[in-house]
């Protein structure tokens, strides 16, 4: 979580400035969140969340494997909807806009390519989804609803 807060906290300083300079530093920055943050706390978070249902005798298919509680069956589903994101969005989009930030910093000025690579649709409906599917999963956790 605290790696996609501060990625997008960064990405939205980088979308701001006029400094072609900070806007790279920027984005090599909210890559770093990640590399070192998002995906790694992303793999741990599963593995560990799997082993704990395990070890707790949560029944992680729900009604699936016939149990009345499904809260573990949705987390899993939406955590897989959030890394379906990954090949479909985030890496294509993001091979765009490297390339519009390398054409940037050879320019020496923010572009108008980087601009429209910053304020790309797909890519913040994305980014918004992930960050509220994430919120709907450490609800489901906590409350444990259904």
């Amino acid at each position: 979580v605290a790696g996609l807060v501060g990625r997008t906290i960064v990405m939205a300083a980088a979308r701001k400035s006029h400094d072609i300079q900070i806007v790279a530093e920027l984005t090599r920055l909210a890559g770093s969140f990640d590399r070192f943050l998002v995906i790694p706390g992303a793999q741990t978070v599963l593995v560990f969340g799997l082993i704990s249902a395990w070890l707790g005798g949560y029944p992680l298919f729900g009604f699936l494997q016939g149990a009345h509680s499904n809260w573990l069956l949705v987390s899993l589903v939406l955590y897989l909807a959030i890394t379906a994101l990954v090949p479909t969005v985030f890496l294509p989009t993001g091979k765009t806009f490297d390339l519009a930030l390398q054409e940037a910093c050879t320019a020496g000025a923010v572009t108008a390519n980087l601009t429209a690579a910053f304020n790309n649709r797909l890519v913040a409906w994305a980014h918004r989804s992930e960050l509220l599917l994430v919120g709907v999963i450490i609800v489901l956790m906590v409350a444990k609803p259904f």
